[in-house]
């Protein structure tokens, strides 16, 4: 997790030099310059980011995808892994864990959007697109 901090906080102070530094091309204007002082936008996804106060600072929106209990249990008892589930393991630790990170993660984030997580992938996909449009248009 520090090493993340680092890289984000590499990306924050200067999002042109860290993308050419990483070997990531920077969209020229329409005169084939970079400006230094376009908007750029960094997407930071992983499992339990928002209970990591360090990382917290750096985000200016929040996105977290919720899913009904009976829902969450049967997409679960549908994935194979290399080792089962052993019986009990979703009531007993999975499902209590998920609330107890949940209850943290509101506490710790300021802007925080739900997404319904019965929604397809477009229609999520779409959400945040839109969310992140708007806070860039009123931000100008």
């Amino acid at each position: 997790m520090e090493a993340m901090v680092s890289t984000v906080r590499g990306w924050v102070e200067n999002p042109v030099k860290f993308a050419r530094s990483h070997g990531v091309s920077v969209s020229p204007l329409a005169d084939g310059s970079v400006a230094e002082n376009q908007t750029h936008v960094l997407i930071v996804e992983g499992f339990l980011l928002y209970n990591y106060k360090p990382l917290i600072e750096f985000f200016n929106e929040c996105y977290y995808v919720t899913i009904p209990y009976e829902e969450c249990k049967r997409r679960r008892s549908t994935r194979t892994y290399t080792v089962p589930d052993p019986p009990g393991l979703f009531d007993g630790h999975v499902w209590p864990m998920y609330l107890k990170h949940r209850s943290e993660m509101e506490t710790n984030c300021r802007a925080l959007h739900y997404l319904d997580g019965m929604k397809s992938k477009d229609e999520l996909y779409n959400e945040v697109y839109e969310n992140i449009q708007n806070t860039l248009l009123n931000s100008l």
